[in-house]
């Protein structure tokens, strides 16, 4: 018979303050309260381990990269204990880490963080230093390309922060429907001194920018099915509905999305979309769209990348004639995507 692994639980708050003595002490405590907790993950971190770690820096003051040489220093007991008590805080009130702290890393740069948007976490981010270079590199842009870039759905900011620091040439333009949003957006860009690079606009996905064209399109619209949204965890719960809730399929902004969208680009411009895992669902919505997926660490099929030239092309049909592609640096340079 297995032992009940519930009949040993784990020490106490006050226990722990008590016997605990060094940050490895700490983390291993805060891994075994999470696991009794179950608190869902995926918020920046990928396993309980993760949680503990970012929270464990920052409580104690330290750099996100310093674990390893601070894992066997002694803490001193008030250390233990803000430490226990916030993470206490994490396993019943049940919000991101985030939302605690105040504070999110993306790509190793820092983002204020609250309730009023997401949680900074899109994969873009990541595309934009890896499978986007390997992209451009298959379907070459002028030099100066992008000239101008526009976040569409930017929640607190963080892709409009990280296409400036990607292409640092580059005016941005950045919107939300959510004014509170937009005002975490404007925090975090002050916080970074982009305030003359990066315009922020309020308005319904592409309404406020009529007239306007853009080089590059990033956008991480709410795409979660509703099926999904109802199996997601308490603290996806703690976060705005609407900037996660996609429609049944996932597809309703995304479907305004894409039949405005070739208005606002130049003729070499291209949308980057995020769509998580609900590749099925777009494939099936979008049976005519040429468009290639851009890998990342998470997924090969989680975003995607579309010329302008084939949302243009893109008229409803029911007849399913679409190639969809991977990027990898193997393919052919100067070639593009036909519908």
């Amino acid at each position: 018979m297995k032992p009940d692994r519930r009949a040993v639980r784990v020490a106490s708050a006050g226990d722990a303050a008590q016997e605990m003595r060094t940050l490895r002490d700490c983390l291993r405590w805060a891994v075994s309260r999470f696991a009794e907790s179950q608190i869902g993950t995926g918020h920046g971190t990928a396993s309980l381990l993760d949680e503990a770690v970012a929270m464990s820096l920052w409580s104690l003051h330290l750099a996100p990269d310093e674990l390893d040489r601070w894992l066997d220093a002694r803490l001193a007991r008030s250390e233990r204990e803000a430490l226990i008590t916030l993470v206490e805080r994490r396993c019943s009130e049940r919000v991101p880490a985030a939302y605690l702290t105040g504070e999110a890393w993306l790509r190793g740069v820092c983002f204020r963080s609250d309730a009023r948007a997401l949680v900074p976490r899109s994969l873009i981010a990541e595309a934009l230093d890896t499978s986007l270079a390997a992209y451009l590199d298959a379907f070459q842009r002028p030099n100066d390309w992008p000239q101008r870039v526009l976040d569409l759905c930017t929640g607190g900011g963080s892709l409009a922060v990280l296409c400036a620091l990607r292409f640092p040439d580059t005016q941005v333009r950045a919107s939300d429907l959510s004014e509170p949003a937009l005002s975490l957006a404007a925090e975090n860009v002050s916080l970074h001194g982009l305030g003359s690079r990066i315009e922020l606009v309020q308005g319904d996905l592409l309404d406020p920018h009529q007239g306007e064209r853009f080089d590059l399109i990033v956008c991480n619209p709410p795409y979660v099915c509703d099926a999904s949204m109802a199996l997601l965890p308490q603290e996806f719960r703690a976060e705005p509905r609407f900037a996660l809730a996609g429609g049944p399929d996932g597809m309703q902004l995304i479907a305004r999305i894409l039949s405005e969208a070739a208005q606002h680009l130049t003729q070499d411009g291209l949308l980057i979309l995020e769509i998580g895992h609900e590749a099925e669902h777009f494939e099936r919505a979008f049976p005519k769209l040429e468009f290639a997926y851009l890998p990342v660490e998470a997924g090969e099929q989680m975003l995607v990348a579309i010329e302008a030239q084939a949302l243009s092309a893109l008229r409803p049909s029911p007849r399913p004639a679409r190639r969809t592609r991977t990027v990898s640096a193997a393919r052919q340079p100067g070639r593009r995507p036909t519908a």
